[in-house]
């Protein structure tokens, strides 16, 4: 009977001794889902915060590329305008702008960019939005000033035709004027005739209708008044046709009838103040003695023919 209570107690200690055991293994387990538990929630934490500033910063850096595209799509029509004669201060600040933005494109596309990185690049955003404002501004005065130059020039190059236009006419009408004028002023003779003289032993002239008497031919004519007509010194041309309807003329004596150049017969000069006067040449055949027939004598001054007058010589 000893002997069984000994067995039973030892039977109770062991199982109390198993019981410890299975106790401790409990805790055990406990403590490392407890451990792992906290893991995962560090770990879990970690991860969001990483993942919300990761998500931020992409964000943030769509949001500076998009702003970036608004102020190179404003450059990119600054040139579109194509306004000439742009300032050399204006183009370096179109490039400096250019090289900002440059910069700033490669800085965002750095994987390891961080908040600081972005906070700098925003500030020199704004910076840069601010410079390329200004130059905007700038850009569009300069468009005003030129739209407006070039409406002035318009207008100037309109007013300039419009004054060359007159001063054309007036130029036509003064050359039309001026002929009137050389034509009105023109001497004509009011009377002209002409005949066949012998001169005389004692130096008087008189008038021979025979050929083989006649010396000279008398040429006499006065002018008519005219109020327009220049007085002082006038070269008459004379231009003589023989009976055989040839001009008795040297071809080394030459003047010019507007623009025309004719041979002369003789040349006189007179002093015309018209009033009136009776004026006389006799002309000689170089040739010799003058002809049977009709001899014509035409008179020109100043540029224009002043009458012309025939004689018949027997």
């Amino acid at each position: 009977m000893e002997e069984n209570v000994i067995a039973k107690a030892q039977d109770q200690a062991q199982a109390a001794s198993n019981g410890n055991r299975d106790k401790s293994k409990i805790y055990f387990f406990i403590i490392a889902i407890m451990a792992l538990l906290a893991t995962n929630v560090y770990f879990y934490v970690k991860y969001k915060s990483s993942g919300e500033r990761l998500y931020t910063l992409t964000l943030q850096k769509e949001k500076l590329q998009i702003e970036i595209d608004r102020i190179e799509a404003e450059l990119d029509n600054i040139d579109r305008m194509n306004i000439q004669e742009i300032p050399s201060s204006i183009s370096e600040q179109q490039d400096r702008a250019r090289q900002v933005i440059a910069e700033l494109r490669k800085a965002l596309e750095d994987s390891e960019v961080t908040d600081r990185n972005l906070i700098e690049a925003n500030a020199q955003l704004e910076l840069l939005k601010s410079n390329v404002s200004k130059l905007m501004s700038e850009i569009n005065d300069l468009r005003l000033q030129n739209e407006m130059l070039k409406k002035e020039n318009t207008e100037l190059q309109h007013t300039v035709r419009q004054a060359h236009s007159k001063v054309e006419k007036l130029e036509q009408d003064n050359i039309s004027l001026n002929e009137k004028v050389v034509v009105a002023s023109s001497l004509k003779v009011s009377s002209i005739t002409v005949d066949g003289v012998e001169k005389k032993r004692n130096g008087n002239l008189q008038v021979q209708p025979k050929a083989k008497k006649a010396d000279f031919l008398q040429i006499k004519f006065t002018i008519a008044d005219n109020p327009l007509a220049k007085k002082g010194k006038k070269v008459i041309f004379g231009r003589v046709i023989d009976p055989q309807g040839n001009l008795v003329a040297s071809s080394s004596d030459e003047f010019y009838i507007q623009g025309d150049k004719m041979n002369y017969s003789f040349k006189e000069s007179i002093n015309f103040t018209n009033n009136g006067e009776e004026y006389q040449f006799l002309w000689q055949d170089p040739n010799g003695k003058l002809k049977k027939g009709a001899y014509t004598v035409l008179l020109y001054v100043d540029d224009a023919i002043m009458g012309r007058a025939s004689a018949l010589l027997k």
